[in-house]
């Protein structure tokens, strides 16, 4: 991807950094959505879209069924948004 590719995916969409939980899987990465309306309402907007699945990334990908398994680094993961039980920004402290 060149950078003026990059530079225009970051200018013309929200980007915010969540926390999903699934049944299976805790997921932390970034959602992007177009930048139209407010970014105050961009989880609502990305929840209730009439896809199936959104699109996370520069994610990590942890089981919640086996602990002990090693977290998991993807820099793109697709995640059906049924099987989505919580997702909340994720602030850095």
């Amino acid at each position: 991807m060149e950078n003026n590719e990059i530079l225009e995916l970051t200018t013309s969409a929200w980007r915010e950094k969540v926390y999903i939980e699934t049944a299976e899987y805790i997921i932390k990465g970034y959602v992007f959505m177009p930048k139209i309306g407010k970014k105050t309402r961009l989880l609502s907007e990305i929840l209730n879209t009439n896809k199936q699945f959104i699109a996370v990334k520069n994610c990590t990908l942890e089981s919640k069924l086996v602990p002990q398994k090693e977290v998991e680094s993807h820099d793109f993961l697709q995640v059906n948004i049924s099987t989505i039980l919580l997702m909340r920004p994720l602030y850095e402290d």
